[in-house]
């Protein structure tokens, strides 16, 4: 059996159950998908500020993850928040949803785009894509102004999302898409369905890969930076 931890770093636990029925949806029979909400931070993750905020419950959601004897975690944020600690702290892969996106839609096509959210967090889907090696294939990150929470509650978001996605396939020429929050994953085949192109979605992608190192018994090298960290008291004087 392998067991994979879902980790949302937001506090929304709506989000954190449609995070984990994705994730089993393509899980394999042998895996096990355990979805966890953060205890501790924002409600969604829309700014830098928003993102720095999420990261201790974010690692205190992986450590919990480290002690019930998880084989693999997902970040289920599409700015990958924390990966690096998350990484230096967990026994099994650490995946973000950002990056097993890219991934895997580099391999469907000459270039892909970006829909995500907010226009104000293009910037960091851009430098995560020129961390992954990703600025060949990544051809367009465009933004259908929908903050995260309404992707739930508004009834127009699927088709103001499907609209951003057929804008962004023909101004880019791209061969793919790429949805750029945890909280389309639902929406990912009906998009594929009506613009007739590949549709990523992080979740589904990051799942994959953890399950995939964890059966070829692979994880993250820990004699280097991934190392776990030296052991030192942390002083909270709020």
């Amino acid at each position: 059996m392998i067991r994979i931890r879902m980790v949302n770093p937001n506090t929304t636990t709506s989000m954190t159950e449609g995070i984990g029925r994705c994730a089993s949806a393509v899980a394999g029979p042998d895996t096990e998908i355990t979805a966890v909400t953060s205890q501790f931070g924002p409600p969604s993750i829309e700014s830098h500020y928003d993102e720095a905020m999420s990261v201790p419950g974010l690692l205190d959601a992986i450590a919990d993850g480290e002690r019930a004897g998880a084989d693999g975690h997902v970040i289920a944020c599409f700015g990958d928040p924390g990966l690096d600690a998350a990484r230096e702290i967990a026994t099994g892969p650490v995946i973000g949803i950002a990056e097993a996106a890219m991934y895997a839609a580099s391999h469907l096509g000459r270039g892909f785009s970006v829909v995500t959210t907010l226009a104000r967090t293009t910037g960091r889907a851009a430098e995560l894509a020129e961390r992954y090696g990703m600025q060949r294939f990544c051809l367009g990150i465009h933004a259908c102004e929908i903050p995260v929470l309404d992707l739930e509650t508004d009834p127009t978001a699927q088709k103001v999302v499907t609209e951003a996605c057929r804008e962004a396939v023909e101004h880019d020429r791209s061969d793919a898409i790429v949805l750029g929050c945890a909280g389309m994953a639902q929406m990912c085949r009906a998009i594929s369905e009506e613009l007739g192109v590949p549709v990523v979605d992080g979740v589904s992608a990051a799942t994959l890969t953890v399950q995939s190192l964890v059966a070829m018994g692979l994880s993250t090298g820990k004699r280097g930076e991934y190392a776990t960290p030296p052991a030192k008291r942390y002083i909270d004087r709020r």
